[in-house]
């Protein structure tokens, strides 16, 4: 069983920033790919961002070049830092954490970001 636990979030007006950090710990077994989803009322959960263990990362179209991801390994943390922050950000953010043979995910609580005046 992996752990998920985030933090950061909240309410942030049009431009502003936000981090967002989240550590995943499972005995025993290596934490792979870790990543960041958002789920808008009505719409599905979408990847936001993800990144590898060796540091290889993805973005949504939709927030490239104004979110950054990055990882520590020896800590298996995972940050997201958001800048230039729209309304259309706004959505409960979930940590995705993948691990074991066959792989599977590990989910967060979410945290609920907030863009608005």
């Amino acid at each position: 069983q992996v752990h998920v636990v985030e933090s950061g979030g909240g309410l942030v007006q049009p431009g502003g920033s936000l981090r967002l950090s989240c550590a995943a710990t499972r005995m025993w077994f290596t934490i792979d790919d870790m990543g960041w989803y958002r789920q808008a009322p009505g719409n599905q959960r979408e990847l936001v961002a993800e990144i590898t263990r060796g540091g290889r990362t993805n973005y949504a179209d939709s927030v490239k070049g104004r979110f950054t991801i990055s990882r520590e390994n020896a800590k298996n943390t995972v940050h997201l830092q958001m800048n230039m922050l729209k309304p259309e950000d706004t959505a409960i953010y979930y940590c995705n954490a993948k691990s074991g043979y066959p792989v599977k995910d590990y989910w967060g609580q979410g945290t609920q970001v907030t863009v608005s005046l």
